[in-house]
This record gives C-alpha cells, structure tokens and sequence, in this order.
C-alpha cells in the first residue's frame, strides 16, 4: 500500500473505532491473520492485531458493546465510560499504521486517529442520547443494529479496497460532523420548549411593557 492507502486506512479505522472499538480491533485483527490485508514490511508491528488473545479480548468486547448498546441509557453509560477509551484505541491504531521511523508522521496520526475517533463518538453518543429520550425501546434497538451494519460494511470495504479507504474516511468525518451540529441544534429546541412548558420563562402577556 502506498501513503494514500495506508493514511486513508489508518483515518478509517479511527473513525470507526469512534463508533465500535471492539469490533475495529476484531475486524482488522482478523483480516490481518487470514492474509486478507496486505502490510507494507515497516508495518509488522501491527500484527499484534492478529495474536490470538487480542483477537479473543476483542471478540468479548464486540460481544459485550453489541448487548450494552441494544439497552436504552445502558449505551449511554458504556459511551460515557468510553469517551476516553475510543479516541485513545482510534490513536493508536492510527498510529500502529505510520512508518515508526518518521516520527513527524508519527505525531499527525496519533493526533488525527484520536481526533477522529473522538469526533465519531461525539456524534454516536449525541444521538444515543436523543434517540434515549423517546420512550419507546425500538427506536434503540433500530440505531444500534444500523450502528452495526454500517460499521461492519465500512470496515470491509476499507480492508478490501484499500484505496477506497480515504474516502470513507472524508465520509464519516463530514457526516459526524453535519450530525453533531444537526444534534445540538435540536437539543437546544428541545430544552427551550421544556422551560416554556414548565413555566420556567415569563410569557409574552406578563411581561412589562418597555419603556
């Protein structure tokens, strides 16, 4: 792979790392151990990915942030309890993917891939927390399975079109982005119309006139 392929991989990887850790770390792994991701020699480091026991502590992972992703606020708390875990596992893999021997290119991927990373989890837990505050479950259960779907078809179209890769990282990066403002905007609404429902703002007819 040349730089374009492996920055887009490495980009691709931390963003869906923000989404998905466990199951980044599985895919990769797995794809590395069968041959089905071809690295130049300056990246053998990330076989590590392949070992059998972090293939198997990542398997219990995916396991356990599907189950705790499909139960409303219980994703919640996981995402709150990975706001550090994602952008920091989305830097290192960005960072497992640059020549060890740059450290300049070091330093920008360990910055972009916890950069990215962070910004996809932003985006995922912002909407896990509206989509919490509807009061039905299935909601939930919808958003985390498209949640999976779309990570598991990124991630293989990354690992097996590595030139596609930079593209899908342009992709996720703008989309959380048009989430995360979308998102806030709507919470901001949300909130002004609960205090005018509870009271908490003067209305219009008890206001004093201006001077």
């Amino acid at each position: 792979m040349g730089i374009v392929e492996i920055l887009g991989l490495a980009g691709s990887l931390s963003l869906l790392a923000g989404w998905r850790l466990y199951l980044t770390i599985l895919a990769t792994g797995t794809a590395m151990h069968f041959g089905w991701l071809p690295l130049p020699e300056h990246l053998a480091a990330l076989q590590v990915l392949a070992n059998p026991w972090v293939l198997a502590v990542a398997a219990v992972g995916t396991i356990a942030e599907f189950l705790a992703d499909k139960i409303a606020w219980v994703d919640s708390v996981w995402d709150m309890i990975h706001s550090v875990i994602r952008p920091l596992g989305g830097a290192l893999l960005a960072l497992a993917l640059v020549d060890a021997s740059d450290p300049t290119w070091q330093v920008i991927a360990f910055l972009l891939g916890g950069g990215g990373a962070l910004l996809s989890h932003g985006a995922k837990a912002t909407t896990r927390a509206v989509v919490n505050a509807s009061p039905e479950p299935v909601s939930n259960v919808v958003v985390s399975t498209g949640e999976d779907v779309a990570t598991g078809s990124l991630l293989a179209l990354a690992i097996a079109f590595p030139p596609l890769a930079i593209v899908v990282a342009i992709f996720m990066a703008i989309a959380a982005v048009i989430v995360i403002i979308a998102l806030r905007r709507l919470l901001r609404n949300i909130k002004a119309t609960l205090k005018r429902a509870l009271g908490d703002e003067p209305s219009t007819a008890n206001r004093p006139p201006a001077p």
